[in-house]
């Protein structure tokens, strides 16, 4: 009989194994891989974008949508600033990067999960890899004991669920969570993968393959409506966009399929309005006014994307660019300014980063992480129904909710 059982090895389960035990719990941590955090070290493309430079918790929170302010509570007691302090502490040096994202100086997500780790191991948290949980036993209200898939029995006087979602299943993360929380009453809110790329119905982006854009504005339609859009870097891939501005926009686009075509927009040259884009092409025209069409736009555009530009404007590539009318040049500008693609679907929670949706927020206390239908449980991370954009705020969402449900249920052993 252990104080507190966590199910699950990754960012938010080892957070809340460590803090429990740090508060006095006797804790046993479960992990069904051979190893801990194994999604952690995929994190930031192998650097571990730890948190972000984002200090206010009100403005934080804006971030993670609707449910957002369900975060203030756990912010307060393990904010950003706490999280940069606890590795610090711990020996791991940080840097804040463009767009004040968060990683350590090393560039290594294995240095983050080695602190985790160590921090586990100095609280004599027990750890039990290999051990896939197949059935949570509840009895009146309250979790009895949790079966192994090899038949052991596990008993504990309170349990913290931190499986995570259904992205990267690879990973471990196959939803098994999602499973046991429905039995025990939980309503989960409908699951999709987010942070996730797109397929493209048009075949022009895949002659841009391996072609990354900065500094670019991609708006979303629907019915002619623009939904949403976001400024930054996009990359083209063989089945269509990914990229961070892509990933963001993936939940939305999500949404809007369900409805019906999801139409992007692509501005090539956001920092410039039509006039002064066309003052830019006319100086560029003038230089080469004596080239093909096709070979006048290098200082304009990156090389792997003039052959689509090329062929979408409708001009002959052979035309002389001292002979393009302009009515020619406008529709070339209309052009770069909405390069238009239309969404095909997203790829499946195999690609995902994340998954939205999740446990009912409205199910779950936020001062404690308990869940309000089960006596002795706690959720934390991914598991629970909110998810932010790229950039650090999905790690902070495991390292907030992951220490204030260890710490709660430590608390409640207690007192019990």
């Amino acid at each position: 009989m252990k104080d507190v059982a966590v199910i699950g090895g990754g960012p938010a389960g080892m957070m809340a194994a460590g803090r429990a035990a740090e508060a006095g719990a006797d804790v046993l941590l479960l992990e069904k891989n051979a190893g801990l955090g194994r999604k952690l070290l995929l994190t930031g493309k192998g650097r571990s974008n730890i948190t972000r430079a984002e200090f206010n918790s009100k403005e934080l929170v804006k971030k993670y949508g609707k449910g957002g302010d369900f975060l203030l509570y756990p912010l307060s007691i393990f904010g950003v600033k706490e999280t940069i302090d606890f590795f610090e502490k711990k020996g791991l040096k940080t840097k804040i990067e463009r767009g004040k994202r968060i990683f350590p100086q090393s560039d290594s997500s294995r240095d983050v999960l080695k602190i985790l780790i160590d921090y586990l191991k100095k609280e004599k948290v027990k750890i039990m890899t290999n051990s896939e949980v197949k059935e949570i036993i509840c009895q009146e209200n309250k979790i009895a004991k949790i079966i192994l898939r090899d038949g052991k029995a596990i008993s504990a006087k309170n349990y913290i669920i931190a499986t995570g979602g259904k992205s990267y299943p690879g990973t471990g993360s196959t939803g098994d969570g999602y499973l046991w929380l429905k039995k025990l009453g939980h309503k989960i809110n409908k699951l999709r993968p987010a942070l996730v790329p797109f397929r493209i119905k048009e075949s022009w982006p895949k002659t841009a393959q391996g072609l990354s854009l900065k500094n670019v504005t991609l708006a979303v339609f629907q019915n002619n409506k623009k939904q949403d859009s976001r400024f930054g870097e996009m990359l083209f891939t063989h089945f269509g966009v990914s990229g961070p501005i892509v990933l963001d926009l993936s939940f939305k686009i999500g949404e809007l399929l369900e409805k019906g075509e999801v139409k992007l927009v692509l501005d090539l040259k956001p920092a410039l309005d039509f006039q002064t884009l066309d003052k830019r092409l006319q100086s560029d025209f003038s230089k080469y006014s004596n080239k093909l069409f096709k070979n006048s736009l290098a200082d304009l555009l990156p090389q792997k994307l003039i052959p689509a530009v090329v062929d979408l404007s409708g001009l002959n590539p052979a035309k002389k660019v001292n002979e393009i009318k302009k009515e020619e040049r406008q529709k070339l500008l209309k052009l770069l300014k909405g390069l238009e693609m239309r969404v095909s679907s997203l790829l499946g929670f195999d690609t995902a980063i994340i998954t939205s949706g999740g446990v009912s927020l409205k199910e779950i206390d936020s001062k404690t992480m308990k869940s309000k239908l089960a006596e002795n449980l706690f959720l934390a991370g991914e598991i629970i129904d909110l998810h932010g954009p790229t950039g650090g705020y999905n790690l902070q969402l495991c390292w907030s909710t992951g220490l204030l449900a260890g710490q709660s249920a430590a608390a409640k052993q207690k007192t019990a």
